[in-house]
């Protein structure tokens, strides 16, 4: 099996303040093989967007990174000072934003911006690096680019502008692309396009892909396999078919369950009660306990690790040896009922 192009090993991020050391992502661990999409899901507040944040360099302090190691093609990058992960940023990753508008400067061509990011880390000529520009927004769908290349970013549809933000992530051919909610301010029409657009380009170059999104239309789409993360860990990991249509982990359950299909006719989505707790009251042992209707002691003492079962990896005590029978059964909302 080949290296994968990013792994991270029990990745731990901190906040230091007055009221002391608040632990955001705890233990989080996990690999993308080249040419892979995986999907990061969770509610508001479960770490995904941090734990891009950390794999780019981008937590400044009272952030820190205080355990674990992250690995760029088998090279640790997490203990790199900050000029030389300036230098990784934007060659070797790629970072594509919720909002394009805060990824480029509205000051500026977009083919002067993309041209810089090519000069900047390759080594070819001002011409070549505008031949280039041209291409990647061509490849891209931007339609007339070798006259829009010369446009500012205000001049640009905001579907347009997210082709343009992709663009400008892939031009120095980077291994590993983050997309943190890439979609999320688009029309659905255009989220399709940009979805199916981001999967055939990385696919077409075998670039590496974190999905952070809370939308599971999108990851079911476009991801091949799916982190479900709660409270700064991963709740369950697997393939995105796998995760979808049998998830093991009753918040992953909750989260599936509450997605309105057009098969059956369930009078009530599922809902998952409660709410995502707070850096400085995350719970004793399980973080999901006091949402789960199906915890029993030992998920009030002991925090779950990971456990392998069949084609998914799911941190819950449920599918421990000596676990309750009938794990399957179970998942958030039946306290309430009982």
């Amino acid at each position: 099996m080949s290296r994968p192009v990013l792994s991270i090993r029990d990745l731990k991020v901190e906040f230091v303040t007055r009221r002391g050391v608040l632990r955001a992502i705890d233990g989080v661990s996990f690999d993308i093989a080249r040419g892979e999409v995986l999907g990061v899901v969770g509610e508001s507040g479960a770490g995904k967007s941090l734990t891009g944040s950390a794999v780019i360099g981008l937590i400044d302090p009272p952030g820190r990174i205080a355990g674990g190691e992250i690995l760029l093609n088998g090279e640790r990058i997490d203990d790199l000072p900050a000029a030389a992960m300036r230098e990784i940023r934007g060659r070797r990753i790629g970072m594509v934003f919720q909002d394009p508008l805060t990824s480029l400067n509205p000051l500026y061509r977009v083919g002067d911006q993309i041209t810089e990011t090519i000069l900047a880390h390759l080594d070819v000529s001002a011409a070549e690096a505008r031949r280039r520009a041209i291409d990647l927004l061509k490849e891209v769908g931007i339609p007339a680019a070798e006259r829009r290349i010369d446009g500012y970013p205000h001049e640009f549809p905001g579907g347009m502008r997210q082709r343009v933000v992709l663009a400008l992530a892939l031009c120095a051919e980077p291994d590993l692309v983050i997309a943190d909610e890439p979609t999320t301010a688009l029309d659905v029409s255009v989220q399709a396009q940009i979805i199916a657009l981001l999967r055939r380009l990385c696919a077409e170059r075998g670039t590496a892909v974190m999905l952070i999104t809370h939308d599971m239309g999108v990851i079911a789409e476009t991801a091949d396999r799916v982190a479900v993360m709660y409270a700064g860990r991963v709740a369950e990991i697997g393939p995105v078919r796998a995760v979808v249509k049998d998830p093991l982990h009753p918040y992953a359950k909750g989260l599936m369950g509450s997605i309105p299909t057009l098969e059956g006719a369930a009078d009530r989505l599922v809902q998952i009660p409660g709410s995502m707790p707070r850096l400085n009251a995350i719970p004793r042992g399980c973080a999901f306990r006091p949402r789960c209707g199906s915890a029993f002691a030992r998920c009030h003492i002991e925090r779950p690790e990971p456990l392998r079962v069949g084609e998914h990896d799911v941190a819950c005590f449920l599918y421990a040896q000596g676990a309750p029978a009938e794990p399957a059964a179970a998942g958030p909302g039946t306290e309430a009922r009982r």
